[in-house]
Parts: structure tokens; C-alpha cells; sequence
């Protein structure tokens, strides 16, 4: 059965006409209620402006704020508005500078901060993810008058007032988010505010405002704004990051400003090694080394510059460890002193046993031969009476919390020597000459002062006869003399054994 199509009704022209009108009078209407919004904004900052503050001025900015929250009225807000709000911005930095200790209004001062408060939480949501609000907010001029307001919060006639914080918490947010993705806005941050207001927000009394301030800095950093900061002018800023670092360790954003720009700067760590206090060194050591051991990152690496200076600071100071044993330690400085030098030779120890860093250090001038010279003086100390550097047999835990500060030390002084000797003829051969492998060999027992301490003497001798047949013959030779007991090696699961003129380390059963 045949089934005819019902008819096909073709709108008129006009129908056509009314159809596409809907949505361009949608648009219309919504570009002119948009306008009659930023009408009405302006208005009410002019009332802002031009009456005595009261609540509702405060209310007017704080629904302001709430709009900005969505994107759609953040991208529809004119220029004209952000000009009023920071008409209204510059209006309240003048009347918090005409604010005098005498005869301040508290309740009026109060409620400046308030409305400050707000203002910069309206500029806040402005920048969120809208890099046209960042560079109009750029071009206005926000920046520099933010960063006065900030400024103005610190001085003596806001001291003591725990209203300031909320002001000066917002105001940084601003520039973080002013910042974020925006060259420029970055630069202008900085060029306005490095060093010395930046350092005075980092000293203020509040976590918060620490911590803000701490993801301005970051975001603003890249490499060149890293070597400003090892200037003698500017280094305070980045000593009192570090400072941070210490005795704030939960505040992130410092971590990271440390880590991932701080260290790799040569002459920003150089010039901030040398303005430290012991503890501070040590404070920059353990986060160094913490770097070094994250795995599978190609960001945790160092400069090679920045490895040799280490390097020599550790020749430098190992004299400090000493003391320790000899009784000569007669203040905390030296041994802090000391303290520094065992976090160095951790350091040193980690970097060595990267592939990618070890050869960076691997033909360092006389570390070598100061870190033999050390193990055999730190040995001979612990041999010739009882003290901190003697081999000990006590296994026992003890939560007393009086652990001695070298524990390790002579364990990690013999790791660093087979790391420096591996697949290095050279160093090899100078540990020979400094007649390092008998010292080496009699660090074969097991001592509780330093664990794993047989372990690392181990793997010195494998690396220091590898391939090497001069070093091979001189332990052959101690074996035949005598001198040299082999039962510690034997106990780990080794055997020395001399094979055609060679001398083999040989992995055994420890039964046999």
C-alpha cells in the first residue's frame, strides 16, 4: 500500500525572521541588563567613595565579590568597574595612612580594614583563570597600589592590631592569583616588591600571611630572579626562606622555593652557605639530601658547581669532627660546627652514588685523599682509648635520645671512598699510595657505632680491586704476611681467595 508523505510546511520569511530574532534579542537583553549591572557597580562605589563608611558600603563590595565567583559575570565585568573598586582601594589606603595612634576610631578603622578586606577579595576572584581581568587589573595600576596597602598594614600605627591579617592574607592571595600564568604581572610583582617587602611579609607574625607570601614568591621566581637573590644586598630574603625552612618544616610553598630554585643556583647556594648559621647549613643539608633521594625524578640533581663547592666545604671543616673525640669541643659552635660536616658527608655519599652526579666529584682535588686521611684519623682515635670513635658491641636500644652525633660517621667515610674509587684507576690507585685498603680492611667487623659498617668496607674493596691488579696483588700480600684477618669477611659470606697470581673476593655459604 502506497503511503503518501504528509505535506512539507515551509516557514514564511517572516516566520523565518521571528525564529532567528529570539535568540539576537537574548543576547541584546542580556548585554543590556550586563550594562545596567556595571551601572550599577559603578554607582555603588561611587557611594562608597563619597559617604561615611558603614555596613552596607561593606555589603555592596562583598556582593561584588560573590558575582566574581562565576565566570561568565567575570569575564562580562567593563573596565570602568575595576577602575571604581580601585578608586575605592586608593580611597583607603589614604585613610589608613592618615591613621594616627592618639586619636585613631577603632570602630572606624575597624571597618576600613574590613572594606580593604574585600576589596582585595573582589580583586582575588577577578584574576581567576581570566587573563584578560589579570592584564586590565595590570594596567589600571592594582599592583602598585595593592602592594602599598600591604605595606601600610605593617607600620607602627597598625601594630598590635589582629584585624590587619585578613587585609594582608587577601591582599597576597590577589597577587598570587594576578600572577599565575602571567609574565608580566610576575614581573611587575617583583619589580616592586623585591626584596624588602617581600622579606617583611615573610616576617610577619601569622602562618597564613607566611605562607601566601611564600606562593607569590615562588610563582614570581625563574632563573635570573634566583641570581638577584645572591646578591650581598638581597641575600637576607633567601636566608630567611631557609630560616623558614627550619623552624616552619609543614609550610610547603618555603620547601618548594627551596628545592626546586634555591638549589640550583651555584652562587645563590654559595652565597647563602656563607651567611648560615651551623644549624641553617644543616637545615639546607637535609633538604638537599631529602632531594637527592627522590627516585625516578630528573629534577633531583645538582650543579656540578654546587657539588664541588660541598665538596670543599667538607675538606674544609672536617677538622671540626674531631674535636669531638679529643675533648677540644669547648663550645655548641663547634659542635654545630661538626654537625654540619656529618650532614656534608651524607650529602656527599648520596651524590656520589647517582651516576649522574658522582663524576662531578669523582677527580674533585684532594677529596679523595682528605677522606682517607680522615678514616685514618678518626680510626687511630677510636683505637687509642675508649671514646665516640671506638668499635662497640652494644646492640641494645636505648630511647634515652643521647645517641652520639657521629654515629655512622667512620661507616660513611668508607662508603664515600669506595663510591670515589668506582671504575676509577686513579682513585684506586691513590687510595693504595695513602695505604687506605688495609685501613679499609680492618673496618671488616661489625661495630654498633656504626652500622652496616662491614657492609660498605666490602664494597670498597670490590671496588678498589676491581680491574686493578696492582691493588689485588697488595691484599694477596697482606694475606700471605698475616696481617690481615679475614674472618669478618668470611662471617659476611665472602672469601679472599688467590687465583693465577690474583686476588678474588668470592661469594661463599657462611656455613662452609
Amino acid at each position: 500500500m502506497l503511503v503518501t508523505p504528509p505535506p512539507v510546511t515551509v516557514p514564511t520569511t517572516r516566520q523565518r525572521s521571528i525564529r532567528k530574532s529570539r535568540p539576537m534579542r537574548m543576547i541584546q537583553a542580556n548585554m543590556a541588563a550586563s550594562r545596567n549591572n556595571n551601572l550599577n557597580i559603578s554607582a555603588s562605589f561611587a557611594g562608597v567613595m563619597n559617604e561615611k563608611h558603614c555596613p552596607e558600603h561593606l555589603q555592596v563590595l562583598k556582593t561584588f565579590t560573590t558575582e566574581l565567583r562565576d565566570k561568565e559575570y567575570r569575564d562580562a565585568v567593563e573596565e570602568e568597574v575595576f577602575s571604581g573598586l580601585l578608586k575605592v582601594l586608593s580611597q583607603l589606603r589614604d585613610e589608613l595612612q592618615a591613621v594616627s595612634g592618639e586619636d585613631q576610631d577603632l570602630q572606624s578603622v575597624a571597618l576600613q580594614l574590613q572594606l580593604t578586606a574585600e576589596c582585595f577579595r573582589a580583586q582575588r576572584n577577578a584574576c581567576v583563570q581570566s587573563t584578560r581581568n589579570q592584564c586590565v587589573l595590570r594596567e589600571l595600576g592594582f599592583i602598585d597600589v595593592s602592594l602599598k596597602v600591604l605595606s601600610l598594614l605593617q607600620t607602627t600605627n597598625m601594630e598590635g592590631r589582629d584585624d590587619i591579617f585578613e587585609p594582608l592574607r587577601c591582599g597576597i592571595q590577589f597577587l598570587g592569583n594576578l600572577a599565575v600564568g602571567n609574565q608580566m604581572c610576575k614581573d611587575d610583582i617583583w619589580q616592586l616588591s623585591f626584596p624588602n617587602l617581600l622579606l617583611q611579609l615573610l616576617s610577619v607574625d601569622d602562618v597564613k600571611t607566611i605562607n601566601y607570601t611564600s606562593m607569590v614568591l615562588h610563582t614570581c621566581l625563574d632563573e635570573t630572579k634566583v641570581e638577584e637573590l645572591s646578591e650581598p644586598q638581597n641575600i637576607q630574603l633567601a636566608l630567611r626562606v631557609m630560616e623558614l625552612c627550619r623552624t616552619q618544616p609543614d609550610l610547603d610553598w618555603t620547601v618548594l622555593i627551596a628545592t626546586q630554585h634555591f638549589l640550583k643556583s651555584s652562587a645563590l647556594v654559595e652565597s647563602m652557605y656563607s651567611g648560615m648559621s651551623h644549624h641553617e647549613r644543616v637545615t639546607l643539608l637535609e633538604l638537599l639530601f631529602a632531594q637527592l633521594r627522590e627516585e625516578d625524578s630528573d629534577e633531583c640533581g645538582v650543579p656540578p658547581s654546587v657539588a664541588r663547592f660541598l665538596a670543599s666545604s667538607f675538606q674544609k671543616g672536617c677538622g671540626a669532627v674531631l674535636t669531638l673525640a679529643t675533648g677540644s669541643a669547648s663550645s655548641d659552635e663547634v659542635l654545630q660546627e661538626a654537625l654540619t660536616v656529618i650532614s656534608l658527608l651524607d650529602v656527599l655519599c648520596e651524590m656520589t652514588s647517582d651516576l649522574r652526579q658522582f663524576m662531578f666529584l669523582q677527580d674533585h682535588p684532594d677529596l679523595l685523599m682528605t677522606t682517607v686521611e680522615l678514616l685514618e684519623q678518626v680510626h687511630a682515635i677510636g683505637k687509642a682509648s675508649k671514646n665516640i670513635f671506638s668499635a662497640a658491641q652494644n646492640f641494645s636500644f636505648s630511647g634515652d635520645g643521647d645517641a652520639s652525633p657521629v654515629i655512622s660517621f667512620k661507616a660513611h667515610l668508607i662508603r664515600l671512598i669506595g663510591n670515589l674509587c668506582h671504575s676509577n684507576t686513579n682513585n684506586q690507585n691513590k687510595v693504595r699510595e695513602l695505604e687506605g685498603i688495609p685501613l679499609i680492611l680492618d673496618n671488616c667487623n661489625i661495630d654498633s657505632n656504626n652500622p652496616f659498617i662491614s657492609q660498605w668496607a666490602i664494597f670498597a674493596i670490590r671496588n678498589l680491586l676491581e680491574h686493578n691488579t696492582q691493588n689485588q696483588e697488595l691484599v694477596a700480600a697482606l694475606e700471605r704476611r698475616g696481617t690481615t684477618d679475614y674472618s669478618a669477611l668470611k662471617e659476611l659470606g665472602f672469601l679472599v681467595e688467590e687465583r693465577d697470581g690474583s686476588l678474588l673476593l668470592k661469594s661463599v655459604r657462611k656455613d662452609s
